[in-house]
């Protein structure tokens, strides 16, 4: 059974850091990307980052580029989303998120698995 898990998330001030982890589980997750997607408050899934299997393609959205950066562990195993200079907009529920593909996508379509979502809250 494929299980997604996150972990990480936190109450955080603004200006701060946290990072996520996803840890995959249940099968070998070889050619598949990760992404990272979030949630607020009365406002739709949100796309934030991608990374391919390989871990030398990356997709990030304008909303957090130059803040956080996406990567794997050596293992493919662990998924990390390292978020600094946190703004108090960046509070959500962040969901990790796998799909069967060779380039990362930004299409919460394309993505077949999914964590259960850790809360990040950044005060002002």
């Amino acid at each position: 059974q494929v299980q997604l898990v996150e972990s990480g998330g936190g109450l955080v001030q603004a200006g701060g850091s946290l990072r996520l982890s996803c840890v995959a589980s249940g099968h070998s997750f070889r050619f598949y990307v990760m992404g990272w997607f979030r949630q607020a408050p009365g406002k739709e899934r949100e796309f934030v980052s991608s990374i391919s299997w390989s871990g030398d393609w990356t997709i990030v959205a304008d909303s957090v580029k130059g803040r956080f950066t996406i990567s794997w562990d050596n293992l493919k195993t662990t998924a990390y989303l390292q978020m600094n200079s946190l703004k108090p907009e960046d509070t959500a529920i962040y969901y990790c998120a796998t799909a069967l593909r060779a380039a990362p996508t930004a299409l919460p379509s394309e993505y077949v698995h999914w964590g259960q979502g850790t809360q990040v809250t950044v005060s002002s």
